[in-house]
Order: C-alpha cells, then sequence, then structure tokens
C-alpha cells in the first residue's frame, strides 16, 4: 500500500482535496445582500464533497472577483472566517483556506482562528504579471504572520507559474520550486493549468516534482476522471474544483456523480 507522505494533515496516499467556492462576499461587486444564501451555498457544496469521500477541503472567496492583488478588506476575512467556522463545526477533513488573489497573510489569520490546516498562496516567491496587475512574493509577510500567531502547524501551499498570469522575467521551473521551498518556506509546491480546470503540461509537473525531490507536489487544475491516471504517477496529491461542478463552472453546484467518479479512478489507482 501506498504511503501517505510526511505532511501533518495528509491522513491518506494521493489526497483529493475539493474546493468549497464561495459566492461573492459581502462588499464584493457582484454580492446579492443575500448571507444566508452564501452559508447555503458552501454548506451544500461541503454536503456533497463528504459524503462522495474526498480527503481534504480548501475553502476561497472564488466569486469576490474582481479581485485584490494583496491585501483585502476587513470585512472578506471576516466572512471568510465565518463560513470556515462553520465548514470546520461540521467535518473534522484537513481544511485549507485562499483568500485571492494574493493575501496569504490573512489565509494565515482565517486558518488560525477556524483551526484550519493549510493554505495556499499564489504567489509567495517572484513576481507575475496578473488581470490584477503586478502580484509580488510575500513570504517574508506569510511567514512572519504564521510565527506571530503561534501557528506553525498550517502548512503553506505555494504555486509556482501560477495560472492565470506570466512571468515578469522567464526563469527555469526548477529554480522558481527551489526557491520557493528553501527560500520561501513552502511545505509543498501546486503545480496548475494556465487557468482555472486547465490541465497542466505533464513535463511542467515532472520537472516540478524533479526539483521539489521529497517536499509534495499538488496538481492544482485540470485532474479529472479521464486525466487523473496520467498524473497520477508525477503528483502527490490533486485540489480540484470546476470539473467537480456542472458544465464545468466553477460557480456552479458540484455534481456529486463526478466526484465520485473521480475517487473512484483515485480508488482503482492506489490499488494497482
Amino acid at each position: 500500500m501506498q504511503k501517505p507522505l510526511a505532511v501533518s494533515w495528509w491522513t491518506e496516499a494521493r489526497p483529493v482535496i475539493g474546493m468549497l467556492h464561495a459566492p461573492p462576499l459581502p462588499g464584493s461587486p457582484r454580492y446579492d445582500g443575500d448571507w444566508a444564501g452564501v452559508v447555503r451555498h458552501v454548506l451544500a457544496d461541503l454536503e456533497a464533497l463528504t459524503a462522495a469521500g474526498v480527503q481534504g477541503l480548501m475553502l476561497e472567496n472564488f466569486g469576490d472577483a474582481p479581485f485584490f492583488p494583496d491585501r483585502v478588506p476587513g470585512e472578506t476575512i471576516a466572512c471568510l472566517t465565518r463560513l470556515a467556522v462553520e465548514v470546520r463545526s461540521r467535518t473534522e477533513l484537513p481544511l485549507g483556506i485562499n483568500v485571492l488573489r494574493n493575501d496569504g497573510v490573512a489565509a494565515i489569520a482565517v486558518a488560525a482562528a477556524a483551526d484550519a490546516d493549510f493554505v495556499r498562496v499564489n504567489v509567495l516567491c517572484g513576481a507575475r504579471v496578473t488581470d490584477q496587475g503586478l502580484l509580488q512574493g510575500n513570504a517574508h509577510e506569510v511567514l512572519r504572520a504564521r510565527e506571530r500567531l503561534g501557528a506553525r502547524h498550517i502548512q503553506i501551499l505555494a504555486d509556482v507559474d501560477v495560472k492565470h498570469s506570466a512571468p515578469l522575467a522567464p526563469r527555469p521551473l526548477a529554480e522558481e520550486v527551489e526557491e520557493t521551498l528553501a527560500r520561501g518556506g513552502a511545505d509543498a509546491i501546486i503545480v496548475s493549468g494556465t487557468a482555472t480546470g486547465a490541465l497542466p503540461d505533464l513535463q511542467h509537473v515532472q520537472a516540478a516534482k524533479r526539483a521539489a525531490r521529497s517536499a509534495p507536489v499538488i496538481v492544482g487544475s485540470g485532474a479529472t476522471s479521464a486525466s487523473l491516471p496520467e498524473l497520477w504517477p508525477h503528483a502527490d496529491a490533486f485540489i480540484i474544483g470546476s470539473s467537480f461542478k456542472a458544465d464545468g463552472v466553477a460557480a456552479n453546484p458540484i455534481i456529486a456523480e463526478r466526484v465520485r467518479e473521480v475517487l473512484a479512478v483515485r480508488a482503482n489507482l492506489l490499488r494497482s
């Protein structure tokens, strides 16, 4: 049997982490004024994912576009914390927080308040050109915030060559992976395609895995029941969101059968 990597919140090998895409939150341009509806949406997705048997969860403010490039306002942090506490009260599954577009400090704060296990940071090191403008690495702030909160148990999953972005100055992926781990202090690396739901280039995943050595490499987009076998030998975990949704649109409800299909493929791969 395959053993899980030495990551504190992984209880199984090759976990599937299901996304909880929050609708627009209070203060964001598309918020419709129905806070109870926001909570219902997140909890309905939670029920679908947990009932199907995912091994982890990640909550993010997906509906808040257009996103702040770095620090988000207090109302966003407050609302995400309320949602995270609701989720945590209903499940003991590993829970992560992602505050879009790149507020790793807020993510650490929400995770600490809600007893979550990890955060995702899109640009922990370096710089990327995005629709929010220039995103710059914030490892110095994120790790110090974690230290101030006494939250070293909250692990940092950091993207490399993150989706919906372009490099400010191209550099070898291996260098980016090595520096994000060694100098940026990431606990694991995330590799994704060019956009939400896009399949990453397999050679890209393989290169990240070689550079990461013993650190976990997570596929952050594009994993489906069809693509999972190809990705399986080269990744240690899979974050899945839009492919679980109706029409592949992240804002839509989860289709439980799609979750079960992916998890059935995972189970077969674990046995092989």
